[in-house]
């Protein structure tokens, strides 16, 4: 009998049904004594486990002024890139400085904002 290599295989696999298939892999449980599905599971590529260290992208939303509200409309104008009117409104009201910052970038951000007396969190 001849060896049976890898692309006849494949290409043997590639012109069966899917019942096919799955005959054979039972065939294979029987002969064997091994699940093939559960050798894919063994091989499979392993992947980094993800830590929860908190969401990658976050919202820097301000809730307080403090004291110093025109440094802080300064501020919230330096960093966001938006108009005095803008600025005051969210100085006022509180909301969304910026959007989308990688975790470093927010925590430097924070601080910014509490050193000139506002408060900010984290969305």
């Amino acid at each position: 009998m001849a060896k049976l290599t890898k692309e006849t295989f494949i290409n043997s696999l590639k012109e069966m049904t899917m019942l096919e298939i799955k005959e054979l892999v039972d065939g294979l449980k029987e002969e064997f004594g091994v699940d093939p599905s559960a050798a894919l599971v063994a091989a499979a590529p392993v992947t980094e486990e993800k830590t929860d260290e908190g969401p990658t992208k976050v919202d820097v939303v301000l809730e307080a002024t403090g004291p110093n509200k025109i440094q802080v409309i300064k501020l919230i104008r330096d960093v966001s890139g938006l108009g005095l009117k803008e600025a005051k409104d969210i100085a006022d009201n509180g909301g969304n400085i910026k959007e989308g910052l990688s975790s470093d970038e927010a925590d430097k951000l924070k601080a910014q904002f509490e050193e000139v007396g506002a408060t900010v969190q984290f969305k």
